[in-house]
């Protein structure tokens, strides 16, 4: 049996966690394999909305477990606070020992060293990923497992904090006291304890028994570390390929890849974003698609699609499938576009340049429809919603799979 994997195709927020929950449905087990609390998914299941961080979307399946592998940076304050929205999680929700913590100095040098950017500012939620991350790749991380000894954990924090005096001054961050730091470590283990586990072997054993799997990735291949628009990226692997390294898994582990893509295109914080609209349309998709950041509520910056950076993005992941987001959003408009090509000093281009700062889009203009609201089927679709899909595919060249016309599980088209 192979692991199932969805991946973001764009900058983020494609709406991976609706899919996530509706295929985690047939699965025994969902796999989180990067990122930190500053991705986010919304879920709307019977008219509530439900916002997770950390926390797997195939939680809002009884019947699967739930993992948060070692990719992953964990906030012990966000992911506790995160759980109490449900009950009941042992048996259902681990977390890898050796997943790396963001503790509050991670927070504050965040911060700082955003503010320090100034117009050079990347964006960062200021949640603490990034120096986490970097704490993680200089071999100076705190990871999970080390909660099973807040007295020895302690002492490496304030080791730590003593070896980087200098950075933590310059910055402005406070040393933690010794005696208020082991309470905030032995509330954190309290809790997480019992979900703490070698979740490395649990998905060998699972996939070995024929398990279903489905592996989950946060934020979007075009913010990946080393395939994104760096540097306005994140801080881990977003591709496929992260899901291996942050799980503990191999390549030949991986089934199905379904890339996830809204029919437009949105990114959060700063770096070049071909396909931004300045105008009233890209207004009119904000407002209509409800486009703010589910960890920040900042608003998003809307476009069009952006079908040279699809194409590049499902060649990196391998996708087997497209799913197409928030067709309903585009409900409306007059004419749609997409983007076919660049270009870039003059000359036209049909792939992503190393550096998009000054890149110009060439657009293809579709006739708009009038509404996709709510359909379940591909026939009952507008003409020019059947003509928009069927151009999509010829452009990324990769099979579009499902379709969503509302943020609800249920109203969605299965292609494939």
């Amino acid at each position: 049996m192979k692991a199932d994997l969805i991946v973001g195709i764009q900058w983020g927020d494609e709406g991976k966690g609706k899919i996530v929950d509706l295929l985690a449905q047939k699965y025994d087990v969902v796999a989180r394999y990067q990122g930190g609390h500053n991705a986010g998914h919304t879920i709307v299941v019977d008219g509530k909305k439900i916002a997770l961080h950390l926390i797997p979307s195939g939680i809002l399946n009884p019947n699967a477990v739930n993992i948060i592998g070692n990719g992953v940076v964990v906030s012990p304050e966000a992911l506790i606070k995160e759980m109490q929205q449900f009950e009941n999680l042992e048996g259902r929700l681990y977390v890898s020992e050796s997943a790396h913590m963001i503790l509050s100095h991670h927070i504050a040098i965040d911060q700082a060293k955003e503010k320090l950017r100034g117009t050079k500012a990347i964006g960062t939620t200021g949640r603490g990923i990034g120096p986490a991350y970097s704490d993680k790749i200089s071999r100076s991380g705190f990871r999970v497992g080390e909660l099973r000894d807040v007295e020895k954990l302690s002492e490496r924090i304030l080791e730590y904090c003593t070896q980087n005096r200098a950075l933590l001054d310059a910055l402005g961050v406070a040393i933690p006291q010794k005696n208020a730091l082991l309470k905030e470590l032995i509330g954190y283990a309290k809790v997480l304890l019992p979900f703490i586990a070698n979740t490395t072997q649990m998905l060998w054993k699972d996939i070995a028994r024929s398990k279903r799997v489905l592996l989950e990735g946060a934020q979007g291949t075009m913010l990946d570390i080393d395939h994104g628009t760096y540097p306005y990226v994140t801080s881990s692997s977003t591709i496929s390929a992260g899901a291996c390294t942050g799980l503990g898994l191999n390549p030949k582990d991986l089934g199905t890849i379904t890339g996830i893509a809204k029919a437009y295109c949105t990114r959060v914080g700063n770096g070049p974003f071909p396909t931004e609209d300045f105008g009233s349309d890209g207004e009119l998709i904000r407002e209509k698609g409800h486009e703010f950041g589910t960890s920040t509520g900042r608003a998003r910056r809307c476009g069009w699609f952006d079908a040279v950076a699809c194409k590049y993005a499902c060649r990196i992941n391998g996708v087997d499938q497209l799913s197409i987001m928030k067709m309903d959003v585009l409900d409306g408009f007059d004419e749609i576009k997409v983007c076919v090509a660049y270009e870039k000093n003059g000359e036209r281009i049909d792939f992503v340049p190393d550096d998009l700062e000054g890149v110009v889009p060439v657009y293809k203009t579709f006739k708009g429809w009038k509404s996709t609201q709510g359909i379940r089927s591909f026939d009952a679709l507008p003409k020019e919603a059947k003509e928009y899909l069927k151009e999509i595919e010829r452009l990324v060249e990769t099979k579009i799979g499902l379709v969503s016309t509302s943020p609800d599980r249920n109203d969605t088209i299965t292609l494939l």
